[in-house]
């Protein structure tokens, strides 16, 4: 799997589509994006191998590195069953985290799960009981003491990425800094329009008529980070602020889960304040 960014400009296309053909890469899927206001171009490309010199991925990278500074590329080629390390942060709420830990043990999430964080003990049964391991770091009034104990355990497991499955704690702004392009997070869609607690409450005393969730990278700007996935379900009149909170679950949920699973797939890619997301 090779994905690429780079400046915009004749040839890049065929100069990937060269490369693979005469080491004996079968392309199965590509796609390709150029952002024209940006000057960017955008790239996903997977193949399999025809030809031993194919299956050598360390020798492939060396023989890519060639083109990649010639067109100045950031780029990236892991070989197709490649599983990105997760580090999960919760807090009580389990709908995000048990959806993740089921698709994960069935296969439908080709990630590995090295560990939950926590600042409450509530979510250790569920994730033990899924073999994860625990680690519940409460602030006790020390932010940094956790947040230095949370990157231990992130670094410690050679994680990829930290995914916020609801964990209501405001991240300060070094370690955003740290995970930078690496963290994501998950919010129902009426923020900022309804920043705060009780959300949902507030969103049924103004007849919201829209129930959405979105997925987004983490950055000091909160919940204002780049979009990866949103989805939305209508409702009426009738709908409780306990109806509006239950179906708000449900597209939390989903839309990390999917989120994730793209993520691991390698289908997203930075661009500036947005992502391009090949699907």
């Amino acid at each position: 799997m090779l994905t690429l960014v780079c400046a915009d400009r004749v040839g890049i296309v065929a100069a990937v589509s060269r490369f693979l053909a005469e080491r004996g890469g079968f392309i199965t899927d590509s796609q390709q994006y150029a952002d024209r206001e940006a000057g960017l171009f955008f790239m996903r490309v997977a193949f399999e191998a025809t030809d031993e010199r194919m299956r050598d991925t360390d020798g492939l990278r060396a023989d890519f590195a060639d083109i990649g500074e010639g067109f100045a590329m950031d780029w990236s080629l892991t070989e197709a069953s490649h599983r990105p390390r997760m580090l999960i942060a919760v807090s009580k709420g389990s709908h995000c985290l048990a959806d993740l830990l089921h698709r994960w043990q069935t296969g439908m999430l080709t990630v590995d799960i090295m560990g939950v964080v926590s600042n409450h003990p509530d979510m250790r049964r569920i994730t033990e009981w899924h073999g994860i391991p625990y680690h519940e770091l409460p602030s006790n009034g020390d932010k940094a003491r956790q947040e230095a104990a949370l990157l231990d355990i992130f670094d410690r497991g050679r994680s990829d990425y930290l995914i916020l499955a609801r964990y209501m704690q405001i991240l300060s702004e070094g370690l955003v800094e740290r995970m930078a392009g690496r963290c994501v997070n998950i919010h129902h869609s009426f923020l900022p329009g309804f920043k705060g607690a009780r959300p949902y409450h507030r969103a049924h005393e103004r007849g919201v008529k829209l129930i959405g969730a979105t997925a987004h990278f983490v950055t000091a700007d909160l919940d204002e980070g780049p979009i990866i996935e949103q989805a939305v379900e209508r409702i009426d009149h009738r709908a409780t602020a306990d109806d509006m909170i239950r179906i708000g679950r449900d597209i939390e949920a989903q839309v990390l889960a999917r989120a994730v699973g793209w993520i691991a797939d390698r289908r997203v890619l930075l661009n500036g304040g947005k992502t391009v997301v090949f699907r």
